[in-house]
């Protein structure tokens, strides 16, 4: 008798968890599910370019600074590049 009892709540237990797997694969494939999955994903690459961006800009400022110490005349390396550039151009006229 306890072992029929047992066989009848491990199979109620495991069509249980089937159902549940079931119903959550069908709700993955609607268009819903898909588009949650999606979204998640472009989200997920958006923070790995931004935080890209931000590395590559700070390495572009530090090798910017380090070549105007090694290069640029003394009285251009506290200016911002757009100045330099200005301050090199001669004006027409």
């Amino acid at each position: 008798m306890i072992g029929r009892l047992f066989y009848l709540t491990a199979g109620a237990v495991i069509g249980g968890y089937a159902v549940h797997r079931v119903n959550r694969a069908r709700r993955a494939l609607t268009p819903g599910g898909i588009a949650e999955r999606v979204e998640g994903q472009v989200t997920e690459y958006r923070g790995a370019l931004r935080e890209l961006n931000e590395d590559l800009a700070d390495a572009v400022r530090e090798q910017e600074e380090e070549l105007l110490r090694r290069y640029a005349p003394a009285g251009e390396r506290g200016l911002p590049a757009s100045r330099r550039r200005a301050a090199r151009e001669i004006p027409e006229g």
